[in-house]
């Protein structure tokens, strides 16, 4: 911050009535009244002008440089290292960007400030929060001891429009002969499960997966932090969980509201995303005839997903493995794997169906896999070829459907 953009500020908060709740105009009103007047001092250009008068009124009723980077559009993930360093991801590439906090000082307050909008608590006890802004955007903080020099925050952007397949498909992301098999599989109510690595698209390929789903069905949405975007859902009950208070009391996970779900006249179940043991109670609802219902979960492809779901079981009961296996085989249908290639475009990857249990041995049977041909001027140009058909397909004719 510059010497003329802090002295505005400081003036700014000397002039305010503590005492009355000055509204967000009165603020800028009085912004702007300070600025004239030091440029009668100063010359300041129409263009400082703007940018001295945003930042200042962000700085006091807003996330401070926060707001200019959540407003561009053109921003999708924003890394903020300590009070100094902010990394920005913009159009795929990732930058250190001019921008700075004050101080540490006005970082921890900012972190405060969006942690308390979600009635969350982070601080050195409780020193790691996944959270979410008003947006949407997805939050995870790292204060001190964890985080070793600085807090840190991550912060990773949604478009404010919802996803679709259309738009994926303009991407180059999907084919429109995969769009139309999965609207198939989706209105059929197979299990979808989305995987791949971070940053791959699975929360929005997932949002673009909802316009698919009838719109005379009730859906209940499980999340860490609520994301997810079904608008084409009327119908629509969405659960989020919640870390334990200081005391370690009242923590409400995801497993608690699968197991409640099961309870609300569910037609399909999605949850955000599987990372532990809570991937046991996702496969028993898969498995207890809520045909239709998806998750997510980070893999390196169809099989590895597989493998880690798996682990995520044995996290939270002891099994024998062919049992684990057992509900994965019928309880998923369909894995999509997602990726981000080299260029930073997103793919899918590969789709495959799972076709059930061979000498304790889970069998895929791929369909669509994503072959490059090419690197023309830096980007990836390549085609899906089609491996496979689809096998099981009782619920596609029990819809009376077919491919």
């Amino acid at each position: 911050m510059d010497n003329l953009e802090e002295q505005i500020r400081v003036e700014v908060m000397d002039a305010v009535d503590l005492s009355v709740d000055i509204s967000d105009e009165a603020l800028l009103r009085l912004i702007k009244e300070k600025i004239i007047q030091m440029g009668r001092i100063r010359p300041v250009s129409l263009k400082e002008r703007k940018r001295i008068e945003s930042h200042v009124f962000n700085s006091l009723r807003k996330l401070d440089v926060l707001e200019d980077l959540l407003n561009d559009e053109e921003i999708t993930e924003i890394m903020i290292n300590g009070p100094d360093n902010i990394f920005i991801e913009k159009n795929g590439r990732v930058i250190h960007s001019e921008e700075k906090f004050s101080s540490e000082e006005k970082l921890n307050d900012i972190i405060q400030s969006i942690v308390g909008s979600s009635n969350k608590v982070v601080n050195e006890s409780n020193p790691i929060v996944d959270t979410r802004l008003k947006d949407g955007s997805r939050v995870n903080i790292v204060l001190p001891p964890a985080a070793v020099d600085y807090s840190i925050i991550s912060i990773r952007k949604f478009p404010k429009e919802q996803m679709t397949m259309d738009r994926l498909k303009s991407y180059g992301s999907i084919s429109a002969e995969q769009i139309e098999l999965l609207r198939k599989l989706v209105i059929s109510g197979y299990n979808i499960f989305v995987s791949g690595g971070t940053g791959s698209g699975k929360t929005s390929f997932l949002n673009a997966l909802g316009e698919f789903i009838p719109k005379d069905e009730r859906v209940i949405t499980i999340e860490d932090s609520a994301e997810l975007q079904l608008k084409n859902v009327e119908n629509i009950v969405r659960l989020e969980a919640r870390n334990a208070n200081l005391e370690g009391n009242n923590e409400i996970t995801i497993r608690d509201l699968l197991k409640s779900s099961l309870r609300m006249r569910p037609d399909r179940i999605i949850v955000g995303e599987c990372r532990g043991a809570e991937a046991l109670e996702m496969l028993q609802a898969f498995n207890t005839g809520h045909d239709g219902s998806c998750s997510t979960g980070h893999s390196n492809s169809c099989k590895d997903m597989l493998s880690r779901l798996e682990t995520m079981v044995l996290m939270g009961a002891e099994i024998p493995l062919t049992a684990i296996r057992q509900q994965i085989a019928s309880g998923i249908d369909v894995i999509v794997q997602l990726g981000r290639l080299r260029d930073k475009s997103r793919k899918l990857l590969e789709i495959s169906e799972v076709i059930g249990l061979e000498d304790n041995e889970i069998l895929l049977n791929p369909l669509y896999k994503f072959k490059e041909i090419e690197e023309v001027k830096g980007r990836i140009v390549g085609e899906w070829e089609k491996i496979g058909s689809l096998k099981r397909r009782d619920k596609l004719l029990a819809s009376g459907l077919s491919i």
